[in-house]
């Protein structure tokens, strides 16, 4: 199938000609044709597979469908505001000869723009966070929705904006076409959206490749943090990095390992939550444009940074949930380019490691560094986890029962362990 096939308004058409768009990607090509069937969904596949322009496409085919009208008729809800951008950047760019106003609604940015574009917003792409602000003022109005689209639910959902989106899904038309993309497929999540959705198609791609081919995968154990350290060092200056995302565990570490980075004479700069809105977006521009080589981040940018020439994604802390290593190393090898995933694991980490080999269903390679080798203590702990140990069985020993507590025929309770006690006594 070719984007051609679509039947598309001819002026979304051209304008992903333009961006070089020929064939749709797998997860296009099974999704498209189903939302402009009017159909709600539900879709999961990995990160960097053009979920974006699955929703984005079929959201301005429905508005060029009809004569534009003063209320917003497109909500697209996103976990972060790194992803919101993203997305605005996308409509702004499928729909450059449509003409339709697509407002961001994201914490960190300015109440006045907001309030100021919301009443000639076509498309609003929001966090649910500040939209609910601005619903609880009175100042949008989400009666003429047609469509919902919630991205990246499950981190949404993990993030603990649950109530907000049903809060909002509830302000919106029962009869609007709803759509959720999710990075993976569970019966909690089915559970938490089931009454959102009417009679959804599911489709999961999420197990294709989850971890992409031409992502090279690297594990290297760290005895202690000082150890850490000097393998980070030593990829500094022997890897050849053009551009990397280093991913830290806190907002803390993450400002740590830029100034340090700065300090060693590299350009680098942290991203986390803590930073103001217009920080972090100059943030990642300059990552964008060649002015900064390192990014230290927190997963606050697993999901959210679109950049194709990112060489490099180092793992200096482990992340805590498994989807997260996928989303994190799909920063790299993105638009058929080739990438470099680089992870350091403490003995701590060993189980964890597990876990996400499990996840991605693969067997991470462990590499080692001539001079900075871990332990042989510290290495047997990491393959002892990887190892399936065959399950042996044991005979389980014979059980002696008391009949404690037990009724006798005239209905009283009797203690045969302590009547067998008083009579050895006597």
């Amino acid at each position: 199938m070719s984007f051609s096939q679509m039947n598309l308004n001819p002026l979304i058409s051209k304008a992903i000609t333009i961006c070089g768009y020929d064939k749709p990607t797998p997860v296009q090509a099974r999704c498209i044709p189903e939302i402009l069937e009017g159909k709600d969904l539900i879709a999961s596949a990995r990160t960097g597979t053009g979920k974006t322009a699955t929703f984005v496409l079929p959201a301005l085919q429905r508005l060029s469908a009809k004569k534009s009208i003063s209320k917003p008729r497109i909500l697209i809800l996103t976990p972060t505001r790194e992803l919101a951008s993203q997305i605005c950047v996308a409509a702004a760019k499928y729909g450059k000869f449509l003409r339709f106003n697509i407002v961001n609604i994201v914490g960190g940015m300015s109440y006045r723009q907001q309030i100021k574009a919301l009443p000639r917003a076509d498309i609003i792409v929001a966090t649910p966070g500040r939209l609910l602000d601005h619903m609880e003022n009175d100042r949008v109005d989400l009666s003429d929705i047609e469509m919902l689209i919630f991205d990246e639910a499950d981190r949404m959902f993990d993030m603990g904006f649950i109530e907000d989106v049903q809060t909002i899904a509830k302000e919106t038309p029962k009869h609007r076409q709803t759509l959720l993309f999710s990075a993976t497929l569970d019966e909690k999540l089915g559970h938490l959206v089931r009454h959102m959705l009417k009679n959804p198609v599911r489709i999961d791609l999420s197990q294709e490749r989850i971890a992409p081919i031409q992502i090279a995968q690297k594990i290297y154990m760290a005895d202690h943090s000082q150890h850490k350290k000097r393998l980070f060092h030593h990829f500094l200056q022997n890897e050849n990095i053009f551009k990397a995302i280093i991913f830290s565990a806190t907002k803390k570490d993450a400002d740590r390992l830029a100034y340090e980075l700065c300090d060693m004479g590299y350009r680098a700069a942290a991203l986390h939550g803590d930073l103001k809105q217009s920080q972090r977006n100059r943030t990642v521009d300059q990552l964008r444009h060649g002015k900064i080589q390192f990014l230290v981040a927190t997963d606050v940018a697993a999901r959210g940074i679109d950049i194709a020439d990112i060489t490099h994604v180092i793992n200096y802390d482990l992340p805590r949930f498994c989807e997260d290593y996928v989303h994190r190393i799909g920063r790299t090898g993105r638009a058929g380019k080739s990438g470099v995933a680089i992870s350091f694991a403490l003995p701590a980490d060993a189980r964890h490691l597990q876990r996400i080999e499990r996840f991605t269903n693969q067997k991470l390679p462990r590499e080692t560094i001539s001079g900075l080798e871990p332990s042989a203590k510290h290495q047997a702990s990491s393959e002892k986890f990887t190892k399936k140990k065959p399950k042996r069985f044991k005979p389980q020993a014979k059980k002696k029962h008391f009949h404690t507590g037990a009724k006798n025929a005239s209905g009283k309770r009797s203690d045969f362990r302590r009547k067998e006690a008083v009579t050895t006594k006597k």
